[in-house]
């Protein structure tokens, strides 16, 4: 079934929150700040919360009971991991609570143009996922041009991904409307997209809604959220205060 596309002008705040991947992938992140995370996850309904790895079985432990996802990464940030590797990553993260699977593509191999390896090393991750486990592929976008964006979007549906994905976070830009757009146009109904890097205020996630994501990364969950009911309740965009937070995480 394909999923549901919605209309910035629309969109509810629990429509918005189900777009959402709340991000908890900065390397310094203490176990209490992941449990205040999953906990605001919780509170606000959010799709999924991404977790590192090592975080994966107190995630699910928190997160137990309810409406929202435990996913995980799998050759982040640099995707440069044996597929070996990357194939036992995901095992495990499976094996430890993850149901979904954000997964870096080879950067390097794309861009010397060996398609089999990159399509062979995201088959081998969907392969242990085998419908159990959403995987979204992540391109880093801000390393490639529109040629190579378009090879890998070709790759990740022929491997048989859910998803593919414009930035990891840790790079120096993150998704744009353009790339958004671009990869929706290269993939079938059948692969969503999902924008992650730079969206840290409604303004932001609402252009992310009209361009075709049906998922973004996000560390600014409560602002988004919180200001989308200010706008729904009567407030202008000009009247809200968000700005977003400084990380480059998402």
């Amino acid at each position: 079934m394909a999923p549901q596309v919605y209309d910035s002008k629309t969109i509810t705040v629990e429509q918005l929150a189900k777009m959402i991947d709340h991000s908890l992938l900065r390397p310094e992140m203490t176990r209490e700040e992941v449990i205040a995370g999953c906990e605001l996850a919780k509170k606000y309904h959010v799709a999924s919360v991404c977790v590192k790895p090592c975080h994966v079985k107190l995630a699910k432990e928190i997160l137990a009971g309810s409406d929202v996802a435990v996913g995980t990464v799998v050759g982040f940030p640099h995707g440069a991991a044996t597929t070996e590797i990357k194939a036992a990553e995901a095992r495990l993260g499976m094996e430890h609570g993850a149901v979904e699977l954000d997964m870096v593509l080879n950067i390097g191999e794309l861009r010397s143009g060996n398609a089999a390896y990159v399509r062979d090393d995201i088959k081998a991750v969907v392969d242990v996922a085998n419908g159990k486990a959403i995987v979204k592929v992540i391109f880093e976008n801000s390393y490639l041009n529109d040629e190579q964006k378009i090879l890998a979007c070709k790759l990740c549906e022929e491997a048989g991904a859910d998803f593919v994905k414009t930035s990891t976070g840790y790079s120096s830009s993150g998704m744009t409307v353009e790339d958004l757009r671009l990869m929706r146009a290269n993939v079938s109904p059948k692969v969503q997209v999902k924008a992650a890097h730079g969206i840290r205020t409604l303004q932001a996630a609402l252009s992310v809604v009209d361009a075709g994501a049906t998922r973004f990364g996000a560390t600014q969950t409560a602002t988004i959220l919180d200001d989308l009911k200010k706008l729904r309740e009567g407030s202008s965009m000009d009247e809200l205060k968000s700005v977003g937070d400084k990380s480059t995480a998402y």
